[in-house]
């Protein structure tokens, strides 16, 4: 008898948590501080110009100019949180791709591969010492995204 009425008690709390976590926001595709720069929710996203100039100087192996390089890092720096600052350099990679027509595996610009676009680009909040969240714990500033293909 006294298992039953756990059983019941349990059953019973699971709902009503779970209908205040439904009611407070908290779904497993919309949580942690990620989900803040979530354009949905209504964050706008950096265009990063001069960080989109720095990666393609940066490519195709050009010297990139100090004021370029200075207004990329405080472009970058300027995203108050720190869990978007990859969000926005992936954003604003994806349209460098979409602007000139880039499929996988092809050159983004003469000399320069998409592959190695994207490395430059992942790698920019460590060139310009801008902190972003490491989870791995191992100090690298170089965005998660680099080591996953479809960016």
């Amino acid at each position: 008898m006294w298992m039953k009425t756990v059983f019941w008690g349990l059953l019973l709390f699971m709902l009503v948590a779970t209908t205040m976590a439904v009611g407070y926001g908290a779904r497993s595709h919309n949580s942690g501080p990620w989900s803040w720069c979530d354009p949905a929710t209504g964050y706008k996203v950096s265009a990063l110009t001069g960080c989109r100039a720095m990666v393609k100087l940066q490519c195709v192996g050009s010297q990139v100019p100090e004021a370029v390089l200075r207004d990329c890092c405080q472009q970058l720096a300027d995203i108050n949180n720190e869990w978007c600052r990859c969000g926005d350099l992936s954003s604003m990679l994806r349209s460098v791709y979409q602007e000139l027509g880039v499929r996988e595996g092809k050159e983004v610009l003469p000399g320069c591969r998409k592959e190695v676009m994207k490395l430059t680009a992942a790698s920019v909040p460590e060139v310009c010492k801008v902190p972003i969240p490491n989870p791995s714990g191992d100090g690298a500033g170089v965005c998660y995204w680099a080591a996953y293909p479809d960016v």
